[in-house]
């Protein structure tokens, strides 16, 4: 047994011996640099900053009128102005070009309006790809007369 432990006791005295002794050379930071470090690597900290995410609101879309065999979309809110002569209407949509808003439709009566938004791929635009994600868009719709007491009302719930 003593002669098993006695090379075992060798090699592990000359591995601790070899670490950490002597001068490293560090990486030149340029021709003629003698940059040395002895002892141990020191760890290297350094701080990410988080990631902010853009807080802007939704992108302002007016319609284009291009849009192949577009289909009615469910707005989010439809909040009047200050003078309540316009509407500021919100919907999630995708990226053009393959998420357009074709038009906007309102019928005003005595007691509702109904604001019907379209949206389909434009027609300017063939074979492209886009990414599916959402992003929420908006656009201002003027009313013929001030909103008053009258009901929002969304077309495409109907």
């Amino acid at each position: 047994m003593r002669r098993i432990a006695t090379p075992l006791l060798t090699g592990t005295l000359l591995l601790a011996m070899g670490c950490g002794t002597g001068s490293v050379t560090a990486p030149s930071a340029g021709p003629g640099s003698t940059a040395t470090e002895t002892g141990p690597s020191q760890p290297v900290s350094h701080t990410v900053p988080p990631r902010v995410e853009p807080t802007q609101g939704p992108k302002p879309t007016k319609p284009t009128g291009d849009a192949d065999n577009p289909r009615k979309i469910r707005w989010l809110t439809a909040k009047p102005s200050k003078d309540r002569r316009s509407l500021r209407v919100v919907w999630w949509s995708g990226v053009e070009p393959c998420h357009v808003l074709d038009r906007v439709a309102v019928k005003e009566t005595a007691r509702k309006v109904t604001v019907t938004l379209w949206e389909g791929p434009s027609s300017k635009v063939q074979n492209v790809a886009c990414i599916e994600i959402a992003i929420q868009k908006v656009t201002t719709v003027k009313l013929k007369k001030p909103l008053g007491a009258r009901k929002v009302v969304d077309g495409a719930r109907r």
